[in-house]
Parts: C-alpha cells; sequence; structure tokens
C-alpha cells in the first residue's frame, strides 16, 4: 500500500519515550505487560514499524540516537557529549582554546582512585552538586596557561571545560571514566572495567590533544582533592551518605557541527521540549527552538500535566514539536521490571490519552523510543525500537497495540537507521510549513 495523507496534516508531534523499548526476544516486555490505552490507541488506529536508532551493532548512548532519530548520521554530524552538554547547560566554549567534557560527580577513595560509585549511588542533589561545582569554578591548572570552568546540572552531572589561554585543545582525549571507551568523539559502554578513574589519554599524535589530556588529569587530582574536604560531603559523611569526591570526565567536544538546521531540512518551524542537558543542547546545536522543561518532581501527574500543557502550547506555533520524556530509561538501567512498566502507564495515563482528546485536527502524531533499555540487560542495546504513526486519513495496518513484537509487523518495515525516520514521516504526512 502506498501511504499518503488525505487530509492537510500541519503539525506533526513527534514523541520519544525515553528507553521504552526491550528486546523482541525477552519472553515479555514492558510494553507488553503495561496497560496503556493511549500509546495501544495510535498504532491500532495508525501504521507502525521499527527502528534501529542509530543501526544494527550499535548500542548508541542518548545523545547520539537523538542527533539521529531527528534525521542526522551522527558519524557525520557529531559534536561531543561533553560541548552538546555545555550548549545544554548555557556555556559557551571557545573554539580552538577550550574543550568540553560530561562530567559525572563519583564517590572514590582519594588516595588510591579506586571507584565505589561512578554516580554517587544517584544521591547527590542537584542543590550540593552546585556548591561542589563552584568549589571548583575556575580553577587555575598551574600549567599551559589552563584552567577549568565547572556547572552542576542536574542531579549528579555536570560540565567541566578545560581550557588554556595561551595553547590549543583537541577534544581527541579518552575519558576518565572507565565505563566508557571512545570511539572517534563518540563512547561506547562497556560491561566489564577496572573500578578505578583513568587516565585521560590523547587519541591523535598532536601537541594540542597532548596538553588537553595533561591538563584534564591536572584537574581529576586537584578536583579529588578539593571536593574530599568540602563541607558538602562533610555533612554528606555525617549523614551516613557517599560523598561526591571526583568527577569523571568524558566525551570530550570542542566546535561545532556544519549542518543544515532543522527548520531548513524539513521545511517548517520546529521546537524541542526537553528537560535534560543533552536535550536540550541537540536542540540549541541543530536550531530548533528549545523549551527547557523543569526536571521531574517525582510527582507524575503533575510533572506529565506540565509537558502536556507545554506540548499544545508549541503545537500551536511550530510545525514539527519534537517531545523526550524520560521515565522508562532509568529502572531499565536498574533492571526494575515493575518501575518501569508503571513510569509507561503513567505517561500514557497523564500524557498520551489527554492528548488523545486535545489534540487538533490538523496534527499528526508519531512515537517511538531513543534505544531500548530492557530490564534483561540493565544497559542501552542495539535492540530496534517500535514505532506508531497516527494522522488524519490513515488506513491503519494490522497492528493493535504498541508493542515490539507487534509493531514488528507493521506497514512501515524496519529502518535501518534512526536518521532515515523522520525524513519519512514527514513526506507521508505531507507535512509544508
Amino acid at each position: 500500500m502506498i501511504l499518503g495523507c488525505l487530509v492537510m496534516v500541519k503539525h506533526l508531534l513527534y514523541l520519544v519515550l525515553d528507553g521504552v523499548a526491550d528486546r523482541v526476544v525477552d519472553p515479555k516486555t514492558t510494553l507488553e505487560l503495561a496497560y496503556k490505552p493511549g500509546l495501544d490507541w495510535i498504532a491500532r488506529n495508525g501504521v507502525c514499524g521499527m527502528m534501529y536508532t542509530v543501526g544494527k551493532g550499535v548500542a548508541p548512548e542518548s545523545d547520539e540516537a537523538v542527533i539521529s532519530i531527528i534525521g542526522y548520521n551522527p558519524h557525520e554530524a557529531y559534536p561531543g557529549r561533553g560541548l552538546i552538554e555545555a550548549v545544554g547547560a548555557g556555556m559557551e566554549v571557545r573554539e580552538g582554546y577550550e574543550v568540553a567534557f560530561r562530567a559525572n560527580f563519583a564517590t572514590v577513595d582519594p588516595e588510591t582512585l579506586r571507584l565505589i560509585d561512578r554516580r554517587v549511588a544517584r544521591s547527590l542533589r542537584t542543590e550540593e552538586a552546585r556548591e561542589l561545582a563552584k568549589a571548583l569554578d575556575g580553577l587555575e591548572l598551574g600549567k599551559y596557561d589552563g584552567y577549568a570552568r565547572v556547572k552542576a546540572t542536574i542531579g549528579h552531572r555536570a560540565v567541566v571545560v578545560i581550557g588554556s589561554r595561551t595553547h590549543k585543545l583537541s577534544p581527541y582525549v579518552s575519558n576518565s571514566d572507565p565505563a566508557y571507551v571512545r570511539k572517534g568523539l563518540m563512547s561506547v559502554a562497556v560491561r566489564e572495567f577496572e573500578p578505578y578513574i583513568k587516565p585521560v589519554e590523547p587519541l591523535e599524535e598532536s601537541e594540542e590533544a597532548r596538553v588537553t589530556a595533561e591538563l584534564a588529569n591536572i584537574f581529576t587530582r586537584k578536583a579529588v582533592e578539593i571536593l574530599d574536604k568540602h563541607p558538602v560531603n562533610i555533612e554528606r559523611r555525617k549523614r551516613g551518605e557517599l560523598p561526591g569526591n571526583a568527577l569523571l570526565l568524558r566525551d570530550a567536544g570542542g566546535s561545532l557541527p556544519s549542518i543544515k538546521k532543522l527548520p531548513e531540512k524539513y521545511g517548517v518551524s520546529f521546537a524541542v521540549l526537553a528537560e535534560m542537558p543533552v536535550e536540550i543542547g541537540i536542540g540549541r546545536i541543530f536550531g530548533a527552538d528549545t523549551v527547557e522543561l523543569p526536571p521531574p518532581t517525582g510527582n507524575a501527574e503533575k510533572d506529565y500535566s506540565l509537558r502536556l500543557e507545554k506540548t499544545l502550547e508549541a503545537l500551536e506555533k511550530y510545525g514539527i514539536v519534537y517531545v523526550h520524556l524520560k521515565g522508562p530509561d532509568e529502572p531499565g538501567h536498574d533492571g526494575d521490571v515493575e518501575r518501569k512498566k508503571k513510569s509507561v502507564e503513567d505517561i500514557d495515563k497523564y500524557y498520551v490519552q489527554p492528548f488523545l482528546e486535545k489534540m487538533p485536527s490538523d496534527t499528526a502524531i508519531l512515537v517511538t523510543a531513543d534505544h531500548a533499555t530492557p530490564p534483561s540487560v540493565g544497559a542501552h542495546t542495539d535492540d530496534p525500537v517500535p514505532v506508531a504513526l497516527y494522522y488524519p486519513g490513515v488506513e491503519p495496518d494490522s497492528v493493535d497495540a504498541y508493542t515490539e513484537k507487534k509493531c514488528l509487523k507493521g506497514m512501515l518495515g524496519v529502518f535501518e537507521h534512526g536518521w532515515l525516520l523522520l525524513p519519512r514521516i514527514v513526506g507521508i504526512v505531507g507535512l509544508r510549513g
């Protein structure tokens, strides 16, 4: 069947559910277990398929996956996670003389740099992280006119910019975070690693990379010395909590990609609604109008209702509205099926179902994920994710529920790369500026 829209579509909601997919081979996936009448309605009344968000054999990090599913080949347009998060955090990076790293506050033995917890047991409060970051921001590194700028973002996450006033720097350096190994400007998660902060090493034979690596290592050592004695960590120890006494660096980036911006690429206005620095940064770098959402409060009804309100407002102004909802990914990492199931049900109850009740008649909705995070694995995998598209006048295929196994049989087929999806969908629904 040739797909085509019979009714004028002026707006597209592109809804991405972070890590919602599991493995097709799992006996029961989260989407099969969850009660989600809204998502199932979209699948039953629309057309479905599956998508490898980057490609077969690639278990992507969120940043490269998001770049891919908005229509860009990340192997050509990826600027490094550190730079993306720096832009998302509102930091400017001086090209050539500064390099931005994504960072995690971590817990280490200050003498041996043995890792006790890479994320401070996910217990570091944002306000605590901000105090710790202030103690390091503007730190002089004592060599090569080097310095560091540090900004905490959400929870244990931060951005570290290593700079030099007189020496050029390069993002082609390795990570100090042992859980990620760099391949070019991208990183790949590794299952097993030695639990120690790794020395940052140059990945190219250049003076710029050598200087950058040396400055990053100086920063790491100085950061541990300062953070281990910080009042925030003294108080955390008194409460029986792990200290955030180190920063793990990964995914350096130093320059913006040369790309066609999203509104020009698709011929319509484009907005990104996101809460995390990585999605905010991608929106800004790739030319979308970016609406920052507050971090989740833990109250699902409040959080998703606010996101629904902002979505409906954006759809009045923009041709494509990209909405990235967190929730399913973290319990997938934790291997917690029940909590992942509940997160899917909360999104459906408080966001998807109310949206369908209020959806304007000239609007299409595309639902997918940025990657799979199966509780059976506890990490991102390269498994394909389900895709469902509803638009006015669509003739539905035979899929009757939004699950991996059922969408595999959908009319849209299997997209071998995420960057092929959105151009095809825009063509199917006939979206025009």
